[in-house]
């Protein structure tokens, strides 16, 4: 056999100039780059408490924030907790800007689960499920203590929907209304556990030395959580209607739940999601779940949750279930948007009451295009 010889390298020849030179300036992500800073860490919340630590100023603009919820020394025996659990130890999220205007406001679960799961602003495939977290602990059977990480996007395209966190005259305010142990727990611990709820911030540090702003300050993307009406009965043919929205939507997450308040799969075999009596969506509902594994990358879908995105992800760009040539759903505030049943589905205790999780983007002037996700 034999040796193989050793070649090096070959030197290029001395590089030419180029005909042209990048102007100065260019796009605010040229000259930031992502931080990250504690705002607090409260301990002793007790279940039924309210978390309204004030936040600190960041030197820059505000991409999310990030919460570890923790409940500890609790003890008991064969303790369980309910279907939303753990997720719903907060009763209510309530996030809004330096002026007062709300940016995120529903109940736990869905602020605190199905919006990082969904949104396309956190995560990249199955870790867009924060059950999937390391840092995840279910309820303890033998303590009822629990862990969980989530995130409070605003960020929605690079560097678009920030807001501003440098002023400390003039900051955000995130409001945690915690729940009664009975609402998580359906089987409550003997001694109860205390709750830790720390929040960083992910932020753009300000460029120095230069004067650039990100694109479209003063564009937020929010999330509004609303009923549909009417209620829906069991087998029945109902179509319901969606809150009056308007304004560019970009995620609709439904979730059906009975009378009870549990999350129950009695979607119609047939689903229809109509915008001004045209039928965005008419399909079966398994082609409606097959597409919500493609579109969000083979995560687990909860029960009684169904999802519709016009983009996937911050960072990946497949299409999005109600795709139509845009980035987002154009309506006004006269747009009606309806869930169609021919019939619903049974399960659980009727009637059934659809709500909606939905992402809205209002702009500060016009919508910016060309964006990289846009």
């Amino acid at each position: 056999m034999s040796t193989p010889t050793q070649t090096s390298g070959i030197a290029t020849g001395k590089q030419q100039p180029q005909t042209t030179i990048e102007p100065a300036g260019g796009p605010f992500i040229r000259h930031s780059q992502p931080g990250r800073r504690q705002q607090y860490d409260v301990t002793g919340v007790q279940f039924g408490g309210t978390v309204t630590q004030p936040l600190v100023s960041v030197p820059g603009y505000v991409r999310g924030y990030r919460y570890t919820i923790t409940a500890s020394g609790g003890s008991g025996t064969s303790v369980a907790g309910k279907a939303d659990a753990p997720f719903n130890c907060v009763s209510l999220v309530t996030v809004k800007d330096a002026f007062g205007n709300p940016l995120i406001v529903g109940p736990g679960y869905e602020m605190l689960y199905l919006l990082p799961k969904y949104s396309g602003q956190f995560g990249i495939g199955p870790m867009r499920d924060i059950t999937s977290f390391q840092s995840y602990s279910a309820i303890a059977a033998a303590t009822g203590n629990f862990q969980f990480s989530t995130y409070l996007p605003l960020e929605f395209v690079k560097a678009y929907g920030v807001i501003s966190g440098a002023n400390a005259s003039l900051l955000p305010t995130i409001t945690l209304n915690m729940a009664a142990s009975g609402t998580v727990y359906s089987t409550v611990p003997t001694t109860l556990p205390t709750l830790e709820a720390r929040c960083d911030a992910d932020f753009y540090w300000l460029p120095e030395g230069v004067s650039v702003e990100p694109p479209g300050l003063g564009t937020t993307c929010q999330w509004v959580y609303q009923q549909a009406n009417p209620t829906i009965a069991p087998s029945s043919t109902t179509t319901v209607q969606l809150p009056r929205l308007g304004g560019y939507l970009s995620e609709i997450i439904l979730i059906l739940r009975d009378s009870t308040g549990a999350r129950v799969d009695a979607w119609p075999s047939q689903f229809r999601l109509l915008v001004d009596g045209v039928p965005l969506i008419d399909s079966s509902l398994n082609e409606v779940y097959d597409d919500m594994q493609n579109t969000y990358e083979n995560t687990t879908r909860p029960t009684g949750v169904v999802a519709f995105s016009r983009k996937t992800s911050l960072n990946q760009q497949n299409q999005g279930l109600f795709d139509t040539g845009e980035t987002f759903l154009s309506t006004n505030p006269g747009t009606l948007i309806e869930i169609q049943g021919a019939p619903w589905g049974t399960g659980g205790t009727g009637p059934y009451t659809l709500s909606c999780l939905v992402g809205q983007v209002v702009p500060s002037g016009t919508l910016i295009q060309g964006l990289p996700e846009l």
